[in-house]
């Protein structure tokens, strides 16, 4: 039972739970977001770890009998949730970072407004691709997969023991650059659009030199620039959500 006879001991296994399931949902994508309320996420995180909490409860380690002890154990926890929260949010960093790359090939880079995915200003490219892998994300019901995979993650990091910080920090750099890769890929038919678009305009502004090559470029590119969009949106959109499965599988 996770409310045992001991009511501390069910102090302890609740502290521990929470710790760390807190973490992770504070920062998990789809949940974890600057825009929904702090009371309504931290609500979320101690509901989840009531229900998780009893299959979880089995794999704690025994209580320490210092009150340093008890902290240090949470502290552990803590900082693991937060990894993994925090590696969660790479997903969401491909889309800004695609959605930025987009912005500069398509001449749109300085319109920019408010990110509620990010917290900060973005370009308005960078902002619609987190919005749209956000409603994915909640609509193929990926968000159920990382919920599992944060449960499940005391399997890869049991509770208690400190993680090899070399493999975390190798795990994390891994899933670091797998974000910037997964950026190019979504962002790949503008890229090429752009390299080949500039280069003719090149080549046009020497052949014509009179001709006003930036009120005639621009229009066309943000033309063509959308249309491509518009055509590799749900292949690239299919991609990010393969690379959200996998991430939670990774860890479920």
């Amino acid at each position: 039972m996770f409310f045992g006879f001991d009511p501390s001991l069910a102090v302890f296994a609740a502290a521990m739970v929470f710790a760390r399931m807190g973490a992770i949902l504070m920062l998990l994508p789809g949940i974890g977001e600057t825009s929904i309320p702090p009371r309504i996420r931290l609500s979320f995180a101690l509901a989840f770890a009531l229900v998780v909490g009893p299959v979880i409860a089995p794999q704690l380690p025994p209580a320490p009998e210092t009150t340093l002890g008890v902290a240090g154990l949470i502290m552990i926890e803590v900082v693991i949730g937060l990894m993994i929260g925090a590696a969660s949010r790479f997903l969401l960093m491909a889309g800004s970072v695609a959605g930025q790359i987009i912005g500069y090939q398509t001449g749109l880079a300085m319109a920019q407004s408010f990110d509620p995915t990010q917290g900060q200003s973005g370009a308005l490219t960078a902002q619609f691709l987190n919005l749209l892998f956000m409603v994915l994300l909640l609509a193929t019901n990926i968000h159920h997969l990382l919920l599992q995979a944060a449960a499940g993650s005391y399997e890869l990091m049991p509770a208690g023991e400190a993680p090899m910080w070399g493999d975390a920090a190798l795990w994390a750099l891994n899933l670091f650059t797998s974000a910037f890769v997964l950026a190019i890929q979504i962002s790949a038919p503008l890229v090429a659009f752009g390299l080949v678009f500039y280069l003719g305009l090149g080549v046009l502004s020497r052949l014509m030199p009179q001709a006003q090559i930036f009120f005639i470029a621009m229009p066309l590119n943000i033309l063509i620039g959308f249309s491509i969009l518009a055509i590799t949106l749900g292949a690239a959109s299919l991609v990010w959500l393969g690379r959200a499965e996998e991430f939670a599988t990774t860890l479920s």
